[in-house]
């Protein structure tokens, strides 16, 4: 599973930067060999084991011209998050990798700091990358710098399809080759007992829906809920067709959607750039475009991945240092493109975005045009188990139910869950 789909800018001297530092290169082993954390020298920085060595390397690069030092010590990506809430100082980070959708949580805590792009850095930088990164009502604050940006999109095996030039054109194809074998598969899109409500997102938003709307300030308003809108309900008619026809299978997980494609069952698979290698491995010929507008622009969930400043790099004196590091340094183009070719994920920054030499990788990349950032809010965890079963209840086959009705108790569940402060 994936979802998903992960730049602020201060005005630091360069005094309070050298007295306020970071080391270039990884530090582990015994508490006695770590930097001497007394000295306001060292920031120190979580992140992944998929990124820790690229990490090392570009944050490094800046320690350099910086004088001054990092420690960059790997988490698993989920306890990154988790972590942070219970860690002491003393072993605490200055600076986090995150996912944009753990902005509300770590905000409205305190466990990250507001920080701050000059405008030569935001205008680098899409505005829904700077929102989803966004927290509060009426004017929200910047918590975090987006650098790299993913999404789900159609894929499309040359050999076995055409492209195709709407959606119609997309469910005539896949119908017919879904015909030509009892395994084969129309549409290939991972759902699973559990549901996959960011996989089926090009789906519903294509059916006009949404998750939250936003209030005249531009916050997201979880008292707004899309699942349920009428325009929404009122074209979930076709879901239920999808349904009859076989068009979408509710009972594909995502190993038996990577097998499909892989194995020449499926022409279309909808999933994103972490298949872009099993994709090659398999030596299928492919394109990647954004799935066709249904009734609204199928667009997916847009997930965005960056680096915060954590509330503890002010009591290890190094809260100068760790925001220059992420504002002015990692928000730019030179580092993410040195992030990009290293592990190979889309940059948020557009000039980064210019240079990216793997085809498949930009073209993922533009299939996200016009994209929704995954809500940041804490109300989202109420909606993906809802929202993943109504899909699975309307699109199994038979026994199916229908999907106005699925997706109305969807919606008054949500409702209810998010009122009753779940």
């Amino acid at each position: 599973m994936k979802s998903r789909k992960r730049f602020a800018a201060l005005a630091t001297t360069a005094l309070a930067v050298s007295a306020a530092a970071v080391v270039a290169g990884s530090i582990s082993g015994p508490a006695a060999a770590r930097p001497d954390r007394t000295t306001a020298t060292t920031v120190r920085i979580w992140t992944d084991r998929n990124r820790k060595a690229d990490v090392e390397t570009v944050a490094g690069n800046w320690a350099r011209s910086k004088g001054v030092t990092i420690e960059v010590v790997e988490k698993e990506f989920g306890d990154i998050k988790k972590d942070l809430k219970t860690v002491k100082s003393d072993n605490a980070p200055d600076v986090i990798l995150g996912a944009h959708d753990w902005t509300g949580e770590l905000a409205a805590d305190g466990s990250v700091v507001p920080i701050f792009l000059r405008k030569s850095v935001s205008k680098q930088l899409p505005a829904y990358t700077l929102q989803a990164f966004s927290y509060g009502q009426g004017a929200s604050k910047l918590y975090g710098v987006p650098v790299q940006v993913e999404n789900a999109a159609l894929v499309v095996n040359t050999r076995l399809a055409h492209v195709p030039k709407n959606f119609a054109d997309l469910e005539q194809q896949a119908l017919k080759f879904k015909r030509g074998g009892s395994d084969r598969l129309a549409i290939d899109v991972q759902q699973g007992a559990g549901g996959d409500a960011y996989h089926m997102y090009p789906f519903f938003s294509g059916l006009c829906g949404y998750i939250f709307g936003r209030t005249k300030g531009g916050a997201l308003n979880p008292g707004n809920i899309g699942i349920g809108s009428p325009k929404f309900l009122k074209n979930t008619a076709l879901i239920d067709k999808w349904n009859k026809e076989g068009l979408i299978n509710a009972k594909i997980d995502g190993d038996a959607a990577k097998n499909a494609f892989v194995s020449k069952k499926a022409a279309f698979w909808v999933t994103g750039p972490w298949n872009i290698e099993n994709i090659r491995k398999a030596g299928i010929k492919f394109r990647v475009v954004q799935v066709p507008a249904i009734k609204c622009k199928s667009v997916p969930f847009l997930g965005a991945q960056g680096f915060f400043v954590t509330k503890f790099a002010a009591g290890h004196g190094v809260a100068s240092a760790a925001k220059d590091l992420v504002t002015s340094y990692m928000a730019g183009a030179t580092a993410q493109a040195a992030l990009t070719a290293a592990n190979n994920r889309y940059p948020a920054n557009l000039q980064a975005a210019k240079k990216v030499e793997d085809s498949a990788l930009k073209q993922f990349g533009q299939a996200g045009a016009g994209g929704v950032a995954m809500p940041n809010i804490p109300q989202m965890n109420s909606v993906w188990s809802d929202l993943g079963s109504a899909w699975v209840k309307s699109t199994k086959g038979a026994g199916a139910t229908k999907a106005h009705v699925a997706f109305a108790t969807a919606a008054r569940n949500i409702r209810n869950a998010i009122n009753s402060g779940g």
